[in-house]
């Protein structure tokens, strides 16, 4: 049986991973390595560079190099990298299709069926973009599940046989996502999910370039686009630091116009500055632990997930609302592929996996819009009529009757939201239709109006008039910036014109995007030095000197070690 691969598409970093031989085995990359930046790039000949290369490619090229587009999933904002527009989900999906042709490589097998984790708060549009993200890729998307309860079915599977309650504490590059699940019996149940999709480890990084530019009393807006990234790189850089190092500081440093800027920064600073986002981290986790009815002291352990839950500040604020410390025992950045893999051997039905069930909630409440009396003969419309409330286990159906407001009305308006607001148009609109209904006195006639939501985050809406039984049946799917079926076949065809770099050569052009960044980054005899080794090294390449490009390579690599100060995990 062909094998279905689990993918942690994230904002800052991407991977995949398999279920075989009854464990979950992460896939590297043509580099080695597991984690793939979520990056891409056209590169000087026209084509795509994807991952490490496109990351180097941030600093020295920022307008031909595009990062963090799956904040923008689920809308029509595009992103312009050299002379392309590409939307969220085209990007998502190159990053999509250098995953999938990893694990062909790995597993030396046509890999075509994927379980992808999306943060547990995305939108119903954010997860058809998803889906449509995996369907540019070549992929069919066979489950989307949510990223905590991915993590947790990565701790899960090697304590099949205890009884615990948990919290899951996603931190991400740009999402983050709280969970509480019950596990018993084999059954991992998810009692409570929230979150915050603007809410992740570049927000820590832009406070600190906004206190940069505070202190030098410098406007961000005013940077040209190089000194911008450069300054985010510089912030990116400090953010790592402190840690990995603590009280030992860090120095971020930017040279405009033949003047330097500095600013010294310890944890206190950076704590202080980021204090904003930390009261933000505060609110999905008291709102998650009430709708799970679960006390904190009967919680066994609190599960950090996510690259930027390694911050002190954000251990620190866990450790204080818990009163304990985090568990950490996987890796923050693997955890969610690996839970993803253990989703996809569940799908396939693996022996291994008999005995584990899973049970998953509605992240958000799903509704109509309706007119709420207000006086005599008075209706105030706009109001949130909830049908399937956030946390409900899915799948789930639900149906609620709606009655004509006026005499001899012919027809109701459909309206469908998500959102937690009294007020529709504080909601997010998903859709709408019309259904004619008898004509009848005010309140004589009406619908049932039932809601459907599978595992997947699909809501199908039916509508059934009374008296009468006329029905209007919708499947959610045409959101504002959500792909149509044509719109798909469109960037298809787009997307395969598109030349995608060698993956046998990204070795190479790795090493030459890092060195491109590293000779920008130095200064004075270094600089020349560093400039005559990348010259013979890429003369080699063009000369395809194969046996002499491996070993100038290896010296390349050690020379950029020497000179390279870039900080990372």
């Amino acid at each position: 049986m062909p094998s279905i691969i689990g993918i942690d598409l994230g904002t800052t970093h991407s991977l995949a991973a398999v279920w075989r031989d009854n464990q979950a085995a992460l896939i590297p990359n043509a580099l080695g390595e597991t984690l793939t930046p979520s990056c891409v790039s056209i590169d000087d000949d026209a084509s795509i560079l994807v991952g490490r290369p496109a990351h180097d490619r941030l600093h020295t090229h920022p307008t031909r190099t595009a990062a963090n587009f799956k904040r923008y999933m689920g809308t029509n904002r595009s992103v312009t990298i050299g002379t392309d527009k590409l939307r969220p989900e085209e990007l998502s999906s190159l990053v999509l299709k250098s995953l999938k042709a990893d694990a062909e490589a790995f597993l030396d097998e046509t890999v075509s069926e994927a379980v992808i984790a999306v943060p547990a708060y995305f939108s119903d549009a954010q997860r058809k973009a998803t889906r449509t993200a995996g369907e540019l890729a070549g992929l069919k998307v066979l489950r989307l599940v949510n990223e905590p309860t991915a993590a947790s079915l990565a701790y899960g599977v090697h304590q099949r046989d205890s009884e615990r309650k948990f919290l899951i504490f996603d931190l991400g590059g740009g999402t983050f996502d709280v969970s509480v699940l019950d596990f018993f019996e084999g059954v991992m149940e998810v009692r409570a999910s929230t979150g915050d999709n603007f809410l992740g480890g570049e927000d820590f990084t832009e406070a600190l370039v906004e206190l940069f530019c505070q202190r030098n009393e410098l406007k961000a807006n005013s940077l040209t686009p190089i000194a911008a990234q450069r300054l985010h790189q510089q912030a990116e850089r400090a953010k790592r630091q402190l840690t990995q190092h603590g009280a030992q500081g860090a120095t971020l440093e930017l040279r405009i116009d033949d003047k330097e800027y500095a600013l010294e920064l310890d944890a206190a600073t950076a704590e202080h500055a980021c204090e904003h986002l930390l009261q933000r981290l505060r609110k999905p986790v008291e709102r998650a632990l009430r709708d799970s009815k679960i006390a904190v002291a009967a919680l066994d352990e609190i599960i950090l997930v996510g690259g930027a839950s390694r911050m002190p500040m954000v251990r620190k604020l866990v450790s204080k609302m818990f009163g304990r410390l985090p568990s950490g025992h996987l890796n923050p950045d693997e955890v969610v592929a690996l839970g993803a893999a253990v989703q996809a051997g569940l799908v396939a039905r693996d022996a291994g996996l008999d005995e584990l069930v899973l049970t998953d909630v509605a992240p958000y409440s799903l509704g109509i819009d309706t007119a709420m009396q207000v006086a005599q003969n008075q209706f105030a419309a706009g109001h949130f009529l909830p049908i399937i409330e956030r946390n409900t286990i899915v799948p789930v159906s639900r149906v609620q009757r709606i009655f004509t407001v006026c005499d001899s009305q012919s027809v109701l308006s459909i309206k469908v939201f998500q959102g937690e607001a009294r007020l529709t148009a504080d909601n997010v609109p998903l859709g709408e239709f019309t259904l004619d209904v008898p004509i009848k006195p005010a309140g004589q006639a009406g619908a049932d109006v039932r809601f459907t939501y599978d595992i997947n985050g699909v809501l199908e809406v039916e509508a059934a008039a009374f008296p009468g039984g006329v029905k209007r049946a919708m499947v959610i799917e045409e959101n504002p910036g959500v792909m149509t079926p044509e719109e798909i076949r469109e960037r298809l065809a787009a997307l395969g014109a598109l030349k995608i770099h060698p993956r046998d050569r990204l070795e190479n052009r790795t090493l030459l995007t890092r060195a491109d960044r590293v000779y920008e980054e130095t200064l004075g005899d270094h600089r020349q030095y560093l400039a005559a080794h990348i010259a013979r090294f890429q003369a080699l390449i063009e000369r395809q000197e194969t046996g002499d490009i491996a070993r100038a390579r290896g010296e390349l690599a050690a020379l950029l070690d020497r000179f390279d100060v870039h900080v990372t995990y």
